[in-house]
C-alpha cells in the first residue's frame, strides 16, 4: 500500500549548503520517502544516550511506523530537515503544528558530529521554513540534563519563555526575526565561514594532484613553489602514472592516488584537466581532505558546457563538506612563518607584512604582487579566486575581519555576487581595519566570463555611495589600490580633518617646483595643505631630517608630505644616477621614528626609484626606523592621503552610527493591510498604484501628498479650483509628461479662474487632448527648493534610498545621494548635504536656508516604509518642494510586487549557481 502525496511539492529552495562550526560543510535538504533506509542508518550510529534525550525513554531502535512518520512529510503541518555529508545523515530536525501559528520541535545529532554546531544551523533553518508556513512560535520540551539542546533553543537570540514541568524543561520562543536572533546568526556565520577559510590558507599537509614528471607543466611548477617557499607542513605530490614505488619527484614523497598517503590532507591542490578534475574531487572526498583550491581551467570562462561543469564541481565538493577556491584560479599565499604557503603560480612568496589581498583575476593578481613587491611592501596572505565557484571576497572578509596577521584589506573584485552581505561584512571589518577595493566592469554592467552571478541593476554611482557608507575606500586603478594600501599599512591615520580648515598638510622638500606641485595636488584632492617650505637643492640629510621633525611636532599639521629630488653636488651619494640616496632615507625614516606625535608621512619623489625602496623596506632589509610610502608622482601621493584622510574621519564617527527612529503616528499593521488587499489581484506582475492608493498608502506612514483632483474638463478645473482655493497649478500627470519640465506641463499661480481657463487653453492646444494629459488641479505649495526623494528595491543590493535635486541636477548630472535601507538619522543627514548642490539648500549666496529636518525626516519615513513593506519595490516622490518651513510633496508613485526572499534576515546558506 502505498502512502498518500505530499499535499504540497518538494520544497528544492529549502536545500542549502552550511559552513559550519569548524569550517566544514553540510548539505541541509527536506527529507523524503526516499531517505528511510538513511534514517533507519543514521539513528542505529546515535547513541542510547543521545535517544534518551530525544524520546524521554529507551529507544534502541526505529519501528517501521516510526520511520513512514518521520520520512513521509505533508511540507506544511509536518516538516521534517536533515543536514547530510556524502549524502548521509548526520543530524535530522522536524516540526508538527500543533495549533495555528504553533508547532513542536525536536533535534537529533549523531554523535560524532555533536560540538560542530549543526544543530544551530538546522535550528536556523527549521525556523525559517516554519515562518514560510505561517508558523510563529516553536515549542520544544527538553530533558533538564539535555544542556547541549537546552543551550542550542537559548542561544538563538529570539524572544522566549521557560517553564518546569513534570521533570521537563518547556521551551516556548517566537520565532520573528530580532536584533538579538540576527546578531547571533552573523556572529557564527563570521566563526564558520572565517574557520573555513583558515583550513585553506593555512593547512598542516598539501597535496598536489596532477604533478607530472617532466618540469615545466602546472602541476610540477605549484609543486615546485610549494616547496621553495619553505612550507611547514607536510607536502606530497600525486599522479595517476605514477607506479607504486616512483618515491619522490622533486624531492616531495609522491603517490598514484591520494588513497595511497599514509596520513590525512588538508588541502588539496588540482592541476589536471578538466574532465579529469571530478574523480580527483572524489578521491579527495573519499579521503577526508578539507578543501580544494583548483586551478584547472575549461569551466564557466568556455562557455555554457563549462557552466555546468563548474556548478557539478561545487555540488561535488561541498557533498564531500570541501570547501573550492577556483576553478581557473592563480593560487593562494600565507606568508606567516608559522605556514609559508605558496600554493600559487607565483615564482615567489612574497615578504611577510600586514596586507591582505584578494583577487578575482589572476592576471590582475600577478600586476598587484609585483608592483607591491618592487616597493618593499609585504603580505600576510593572498587569494586569486579565479572563477569565484564557491570562495569568494564574502568569505575572505570574514577570514581577514580576526585576522591578527592583517591590517589592511585590498581587493579587486569584477562582481559581487550579494552585495547586500558584502557591505554588512565590509562595515564591520572597516571599523577596525581599511578595506581597499578597485572594482573591474565598473560600466559595461556585464558579468566577465567565469563570474556565475547575477548583473547588478543599480548604477555603479551608487555601488560607490553604497561602498562609502559602509566605510569602504574605492579607488579606481590597481596603481592606486597598492598606494593606498602602501600608505595605510604603514602609516596612522590622519588625527585631524585634513580637508577643512582645521587640519593641514605640510609639504616640505628641496624642489620648490615640486612642492607647488604637490601643493596643487592636495587642493584637486580635497586637502588643505599649507604652503610649502623649500629647503633648496643644497639640503642635506640633516636638513631634510630637522624640517621633518618640526612639522611632526607642529599641532597645526596633520600629515606630512616630503619631496625629494637627487641633491645637487652631494659627495655623500655614491652613484647619483642609480636612483638613490641612502643617507637621505635614512634620515626620514630616523625623523619618522622619533616624531612624538603619530602622523602619516609620505614622500614624492622624482628619479630617486632605488631611495623609495629603502623608504619602504622592513628593518632589516636595507633600512631602518619607520618605513614610509613613497610615490612617483605629486597627484599619487596626495590621493592616497586624502583617502586616507576620509576614511580616518568615516572610522571617528563610526563609533556613533546613528539610529533608526521609529514615529508613533506610523500605522504598520494597517499599511501591511492595505498592500495584502492591493496586490491580491496583481499575480506576478509589478503594480503601479494610483494616486489616491498611493497617496493613502504613504500616509500611514505621515506623508502627505499634496491633494491633487482631476480636471478632464475646464469645467470639472474650474470647480477643483474652486474647491481647493486659489492660487492654484495645472500640471499634467500623464507618464510620457509627468517628469518633462522642459515641455511646460506645469502652470504655476493661477491666480483666479480667468487665469485657469487661460492655462488649461494654453496646455491642451500644445500638448494633446485633455483625456491624454491627464491633468490635475493641485493648491500651491510655499516656494521653496524642489528635491527628490525615492527608495528602490535592487535584487541583490536590496532597498536603497536616494535623494537629489529635482530635474537637471539629478537627471543630467546624475547629481544623487544614495543609502542603504533602513537609513539612520546620521544617514538622512549625510544624504541632505552630501549631493554637490546641497548648497542650494543651506543659503546658497543669500538665499534663505530650508527646512532641511522636516527633509531627513521625510527621508527617514520613507526608508522605515520600504522597510517594513517588502512589496514595495519603488517609492518616486517628485517634486518634494521644501520650503524654509516646512515641505510639500506634489507628486508620488508607488510600485509594489510580490516579495523576493531576504537572505540577509537568514537562515545561513552558501551561494548555488
Amino acid at each position: 500500500m502505498t502512502s498518500p502525496p505530499p499535499t504540497r511539492p518538494y520544497p528544492v529552495h529549502w536545500e542549502a549548503d552550511v559552513v559550519l562550526r569548524d569550517g566544514g560543510i553540510a548539505h541541509v535538504r527536506p527529507i523524503t520517502p526516499d531517505d528511510a533506509e538513511r534514517l533507519v542508518s543514521f539513528y542505529e550510529q546515535v547513541s542510547d544516550e543521545s535517544k534518551y534525550y530525544r524520546f524521554f525513554a529507551p529507544y534502541p531502535r526505529l519501528s517501521d511506523r516510526d520511520v513512514k512518520r518521520f520520512t513521509h512529510h505533508d511540507y506544511d503541518d509536518r516538516v521534517g530537515l536533515a543536514a547530510t555529508v556524502g549524502g548521509e545523515f548526520i543530524a535530522t530536525v522536524r516540526y508538527d503544528r500543533t495549533e495555528e501559528g504553533q508547532a513542536e520541535v525536536a533535534f537529533l545529532v549523531q554523535d560524532a558530529h555533536q560540538g560542530r554546531g549543526v544543530a544551530s544551523a538546522l535550528m536556523e533553518h527549521i525556523a525559517a521554513v516554519a515562518r514560510e508556513r505561517g508558523i510563529r512560535r516553536f515549542i520544544a520540551e527538553v530533558l533538564p540534563d539535555n544542556r547541549k539542546m537546552i543551550k542550542v533553543f537559548m542561544d538563538a537570540g529570539y524572544t522566549q519563555q521557560r517553564s518546569f514541568t513534570d521533570g521537563v524543561v518547556r521551551l516556548e520562543f517566537d520565532l520573528e526575526p530580532t536584533d538579538a536572533s540576527l546578531a547571533v546568526m552573523r556572529a557564527r556565520e563570521q566563526r564558520a565561514e572565517a574557520r573555513s577559510v583558515q583550513r585553506l590558507l593555512a593547512p598542516q599537509s598539501v597535496v598536489v594532484i596532477g604533478a607530472g614528471r617532466r618540469p615545466g607543466g602546472v602541476g610540477r611548477t605549484l609543486l615546485r613553489n610549494i616547496a621553495a617557499a619553505g612550507f611547514t607542513g607536510r607536502l606530497h605530490a600525486v599522479n595517476h602514472s605514477f607506479p607504486d614505488d616512483q618515491g619522490t619527484v622533486d624531492g616531495v614523497p609522491a603517490y598514484g592516488s591520494i588513497s595511497e598517503i599514509p596520513e590525512p590532507v588538508d588541502l588539496a591542490v588540482i592541476a589536471v584537466p578538466a574532465e579529469r578534475v571530478p574523480e580527483a574531487v572524489a578521491d579527495c572526498g573519499e579521503h577526508g581532505v578539507q578543501g580544494l583550491l583548483v586551478v584547472t581551467s575549461g569551466y564557466a570562462e568556455s562557455g555554457p558546457e563549462g557552466r555546468e561543469r563548474q556548478r557539478a564541481l561545487v555540488r561535488q565538493a561541498r557533498s564531500y563538506g570541501m570547501r573550492v577556491i577556483g576553478p581557473n584560479a592563480l593560487g593562494i599565499l600565507n606568508t606567516s612563518p608559522a605556514v609559508r604557503l605558496n600554493a600559487s603560480l607565483s615564482p615567489e612568496l612574497p615578504a611577510t607584512g600586514r596586507l591582505g589581498l584578494f583577487t578575482q583575476s589572476g592576471a590582475i593578481g600577478i600586476a598587484v604582487l609585483s608592483g607591491l613587491h618592487r616597493r618593499g611592501a609585504g603580505l600576510s596572505s593572498f587569494v586569486s579566486a579565479g572563477n569565484r565557484a564557491d570562495v569568494s571576497g564574502n568569505d575572505i572578509l570574514q577570514y581577514w575581519h580576526d585576522d591578527p596577521a592583517t591590517d589592511v584589506v585590498l581587493m579587486y573584485l569584477e562582481t559581487i555576487g550579494n552585495p547586500r552581505k558584502f557591505n554588512r561584512l565590509a562595515r564591520r571589518t572597516a571599523v577596525a581595519k581599511p578595506v581597499v577595493v578597485v572594482k573591474g566592469a565598473r560600466h559595461s554592467g556585464a558579468v566577465p566570463p567565469g563570474q556565475l552571478v547575477a548583473p547588478g541593476r543599480i548604477p555603479d554611482s551608487t555601488v560607490s555611495a553604497l561602498f562609502r557608507q559602509a566605510g569602504v575606500i574605492r579607488v579606481d586603478t590597481v596603481t592606486e589600490l597598492a598606494d593606498v594600501g602602501l600608505l595605510l599599512s604603514s602609516q596612522p591615520l590622519p588625527a585631524g580633518d585634513t580637508g577643512e580648515a582645521g587640519g593641514r598638510i605640510a609639504i616640505l622638500g628641496n624642489s620648490e617646483s615640486l612642492g607647488l606641485l604637490t601643493y596643487d595636488a592636495c587642493l584637486t584632492a580635497g586637502l588643505a595643505p599649507a604652503a610649502p617650505l623649500d629647503l633648496t637643492t643644497l639640503a642635506g640629510p640633516g636638513d631634510f631630517r630637522a624640517a621633518l621633525a618640526d612639522a611632526l611636532a607642529d599641532p597645526a599639521s596633520d600629515a606630512v608630505v616630503v619631496t625629494a629630488i637627487p641633491r645637487v653636488g652631494s659627495e655623500d651619494v655614491s652613484d647619483p644616477e642609480s636612483g638613490d640616496d641612502p643617507a637621505l632615507a635614512a634620515a626620514l625614516r630616523q625623523a619618522a621614528a622619533e616624531a612624538s606625535a603619530a602622523k602619516p608621512v609620505v614622500v614624492v619623489h622624482l628619479a630617486l626609484e632605488a631611495m623609495a625602496a629603502r623608504l619602504a623596506a622592513a628593518d632589516g632589509t636595507g633600512g631602518s626606523g619607520a618605513r614610509i610610502p613613497a610615490y612617483p608622482a605629486a597627484e599619487r601621493a596626495a590621493r592616497a592621503l586624502a583617502e586616507a584622510a576620509a576614511y580616518a574621519k568615516w572610522r571617528r564617527e563610526s563609533g556613533q552610527p546613528g539610529r533608526v527612529p521609529e514615529f508613533e503616528d506610523t500605522q504598520e499593521g494597517a499599511a501591511r493591510q492595505d498592500v495584502a488587499r492591493l496586490i491580491s489581484g496583481a499575480g506576478e506582475e509589478q503594480l503601479t498604484l494610483d494616486d489616491t492608493a498611493a497617496a493613502a498608502l504613504l500616509g500611514r506612514y505621515g506623508i502627505a501628498v499634496r491633494a491633487a483632483l482631476p480636471a478632464p474638463d475646464i469645467a470639472a478645473a474650474a470647480h477643483a479650483a474652486r474647491r481647493l482655493g486659489y492660487p492654484v497649478a495645472l500640471k499634467t500627470t500623464a507618464p510620457h509628461l509627468r517628469h518633462r519640465a522642459d515641455l511646460g506641463g506645469v502652470r504655476l499661480d493661477l491666480a483666479d479662474e480667468n487665469d485657469l481657463r487661460r492655462a488649461y487653453d494654453e496646455l491642451t492646444a500644445r500638448l494633446g487632448k485633455p483625456e491624454e494629459l491627464r491633468l490635475v488641479v493641485q493648491p500651491m505649495a510655499p516656494r521653496g527648493v524642489d528635491t527628490v526623494v525615492r527608495a528602490t528595491v535592487d535584487p541583490a543590493a536590496g532597498a536603497v534610498l536616494s535623494f537629489g535635486l529635482a530635474g537637471a541636477p539629478s537627471e543630467l548630472l546624475g547629481d544623487m545621494a544614495h543609502r542603504l535601507v533602513p537609513a539612520t538619522d546620521r544617514d538622512a543627514a549625510e544624504l541632505v548635504r552630501s549631493i554637490k548642490a546641497a548648497p542650494l539648500l543651506f543659503g546658497w549666496r543669500g538665499s534663505d536656508p530650508v527646512d532641511t529636518h522636516a527633509l531627513e525626516e521625510l527621508l527617514l519615513r520613507v526608508s522605515l516604509l520600504a522597510d517594513d513593506l517588502p512589496e514595495v519595490v519603488s517609492v518616486d516622490l517628485e517634486p518634494v518642494v521644501v520650503a524654509p518651513q516646512g515641505l510639500s510633496v506634489l507628486g508620488a508613485t508607488v510600485r509594489l510586487a510580490r516579495p523576493p526572499a531576504r537572505t540577509d534576515l537568514g537562515p545561513r546558506a552558501l551561494s548555488s549557481f
